[in-house]
């Protein structure tokens, strides 16, 4: 049993193995909020948590009674106007402008498994999980309106996940200007939020700050979760590391406009919501029908920031992620676009996959340019027809001579936009995300499609249906290039142009559904300009993402660094490219730029027939060694060790672990040399204590309780003598790789 429920007293306890989540029934029949974090015994009554008190200048919920106030409550799923001065999770404005709200307790419902919910991406529940979900509805008489609030508890994974429904059972047609999926009242604000920001090639680097009084919140209004802010954060105590102390971490489902904040108020409570953003955001619920939010992802972790993203790890990869791609290990790739961009044709294409075959290439992926007139980034986008003169087969054509040579064979699509030339604009000019009389203003020279409207999804559809139907296609890289600007669609009414944006993202879900569902067969990775869409959103129909256009080494240990405190390696898109690196122009050895990637979905991505003699020998090795180990990268228990984002930020250390603790591998990087440095200790973590460990290329064995308290000693000069690693310099790295005896 992972949810207890004490009938007199109307108390919620949800427990998974190491946390609890309580709360309770008010005498206002509203919900308030007890207790969440470590876990503790269930008992007859936690009343006791329920605060009261007379306070000056508060306002009280019944005339006559100076104790019960909201305003200095913890509480559930707060609603605006009834005492509580701080930002709400709901807020309905009604025909007759009023905007309070009363949702008070009707009745509660628990049930076995997880359900769907209806054209969002959601956790699931497989037979045989411990999976428990609690739904408790509420009732506004006055709207006669229902708000459900769904507790889905993942006790192994210690994870919760939560959102609410609205059901208009009235009269009047609602407008929600504000529905968060989860709100969450702690008891103070002694935590510093940890959220993942960026930009373009520098996407998800971590940033932390202490919280203060008043709102600190991130979030994106580009129609994306975006690059800039990922839909995540975390509250850790100060004196909290990447292994010791509590955390909390936040996770929105969700791939358009979002929010995520934390509001501290005179008592020192910290509220934390998450949600769709509510700017520029208003969804008209009419009578009868039903407006469900996306669902948040709440994880407890006493064990530091490492058991807080093992924990995110395990249910993403296993209850996020679906279909035949989760479980197994992906292939290894060679794309072609920075090595060609858009200037090859089929010899070119043929002869890479070729030579790639020779290396241990288990996929290539033809990128951008193959269709229409695409020469350069002005046309095309929306046709999807195969340029002829590049590929005088079609797609058919040259997958079946790159399958011929014994690899899989994949295909890029951008299918959201569309250029002004292309025959798709010619014929549906209102096709596109605008506001007439205004300006239209472009992205790469391309428009964001209306995927609000149904016939440009069904459009889409046929014509990728098409390809994939026609042409033996393995794999689909999904790009997304651009921001949204201009939001406005020609195919609904002014009172219902602020639903654009979220029907937009299900109408990419849709999409996405249709076709994951007819091709099953095939692994979708979604690319969003690198990482401009990497959220838990997109894992759902997508087990991977292109976690950054930019490749170089150096840039990757932060952004895979960053990436890993919500994400699991198996979902990382890591390439090689070729230098000087297209993004940054360093040159790294090709060495360093496999022994970053290797964590993560691995693969190249430059011209292999301009490489060396030396270099493909380089890369067949390491095709081989990847292949050797890639279950472990990608389905191993990842830590991090040394983070890139110190303030010296020199070093970067981390290391993946085998299920049953009998391999591990180690990667240690350095960016700039440093002269005359004292002697460095590697410390290990996640190893069996009492096993002896040997590790490869040093004499001797090593118990893990010494490789994990004591370490190893790391000394240059000491390596160069003894001719096991590369001369010492800047950007350089190291793989320590354990066995257990």
């Amino acid at each position: 049993m992972t949810i207890f429920v004490n009938e007199e007293t109307r108390e919620f306890h949800l427990q998974t193995c190491n946390s609890s989540y309580i709360f309770t029934v008010m005498e206002n029949g509203q919900l308030g909020h007890l207790y969440y974090g470590k876990k503790i015994m269930h008992k007859e009554s936690f009343q006791h948590l329920l605060p009261k008190g007379n306070r000056p200048n508060t306002a009280y919920v019944k005339e006559g009674d100076m104790n019960f106030s909201l305003d200095q409550t913890k509480q559930e799923y707060p609603v605006y106007g009834t005492t509580d001065y701080r930002e709400p999770a709901l807020h309905i404005e009604q025909a007759d402008g009023s905007r309070i709200t009363d949702f008070r307790y009707r009745s509660y419902r628990i049930t076995s498994g997880k359900p769907k919910l209806q054209g969002l991406p959601a956790t699931y529940a497989e037979e045989g999980d411990q999976v428990e979900t609690l739904a408790v509805t509420l009732y506004d008489k006055h709207l006669d309106t229902e708000l459900t609030l769904l507790y889905s508890v993942f006790e192994i994974c210690d994870a919760v996940a939560r959102s609410a429904k609205l059901s208009n059972h009235g009269k009047q047609n609602l407008n929600v200007a504000r529905i968060m999926s989860a709100n969450v009242d702690l008891f103070d604000s002694d935590y510093e939020m940890i959220q993942l920001s960026g930009a373009w090639a520098r996407e998800r680097h971590l940033k932390s700050r202490s919280l203060e009084s008043g709102i600190q919140s991130i979030s994106s209004t580009r129609g994306t979760s975006s690059g800039h802010q990922n839909p995540f954060l975390a509250l850790k105590r100060p004196m909290t590391t990447e292994f010791t102390g509590e955390v909390y971490g936040f996770s929105l489902i969700y791939s358009g406009n979002f929010l995520a904040q934390v509001e501290v108020d005179y008592l020192d409570i910290s509220r934390i919501s998450i949600g769709i953003h509510p700017f520029d955001f208003n969804w008209m619920l009419e009578p009868t029908e039903e407006f469900q939010s996306p669902e948040a992802v709440m994880v407890y972790s006493a064990e530091g920031l490492n058991g807080m993203s093992q924990r995110f790890h395990q249910l993403y990869q296993t209850r996020l992620a679906r279909g035949k791609w989760r479980d197994r290990v992906r292939p290894v790739l060679t794309n072609n676009w920075e090595g060609t961009y858009f200037n090859f044709n089929e010899d070119k294409i043929v002869e890479m996959a070729r030579q790639s075959r020779e290396l241990g290439v288990e996929l290539f992926v033809l990128d951008d340019g193959w269709f229409g007139k695409r020469d350069d980034d002005t046309t095309s986008l929306g046709d999807w027809n195969p340029d002829y003169n590049k590929l005088p087969d079609g797609i058919k054509g040259v997958a079946d001579k790159v399958t011929s040579l014994g690899m899989d064979f994949g295909l890029w699509f951008e299918p959201e936009m569309v250029s002004k030339a292309s025959r798709l604009y010619e014929e549906h000019p209102d096709w596109i995300l605008q506001v007439p009389g205004r300006n239209r203003s472009h992205g790469r020279n391309q428009y964001v499609l209306d995927f609000s409207r149904e016939e440009v999804v069904d459009t889409l559809y046929d014509r990728m249906y098409k390809i994939l139907s026609t042409a033996n296609v393995s794999y689909v890289k999904w790009d997304m290039n651009r921001y949204m600007t201009e939001i406005g669609s020609q195919a609904w009414p002014p009172e219902r142009q602020k639903e654009v944006v979220h029907r937009y993202i299900l109408g990419v879900y849709r999409l996405y559904e249709r076709l994951t569902s007819d091709f099953p067969d095939i692994l979708f990775e979604s690319c969003a300009s690198g990482g401009c869409r990497f959220d838990p959103g997109m894992l759902f129909y997508a087990p991977q993402a292109w976690t950054s256009d930019d490749t170089d080494a150096v840039e990757r240990l932060r952004i895979q660094y960053g990436t890993s405190f919500v994400y699991p390696l198996s979902s990382m898109g890591a390439h090689v490219s070729a230098v000087p690196n297209h993004q940054v122009g360093r040159w790294t050895s090709l060495k360093m730029r496999a022994e970053t990637a290797y964590f993560g979905a691995f693969g190249y991505e430059l011209d292999v027939t301009s490489m060396t003699a030396d270099e493909k020998k380089e890369m067949k090795a390491q095709i081989d060694f990847y292949k050797k180990y890639r279950d472990l990268f990608q389905f191993g228990t990842f830590y991090r060790l040394k983070s890139p984002f110190e303030k010296d930020g020199n070093r970067t250390t981390w290391m993946v672990v085998s299920k049953d603790q009998t391999q591990a591998i180690a990667g240690d990087y350095h960016v700039l040399d440093r002269p005359n440095q004292g002697f460095t200790r590697l410390c290990f973590t996640g190893l069996d204590e009492e096993a002896l460990y040997e590790i490869e290329g040093y004499e001797g064995s090593y118990y893990g309780d010494e490789l994990m308290g004591v370490g190893l000693l790391l000394d240059h000069e000491r390596f160069r003598e003894r001719g096991i690693d590369e001369p010492a310099g800047d950007f350089h790295s190291r793989l320590f790789i354990l066995n257990k005896q």
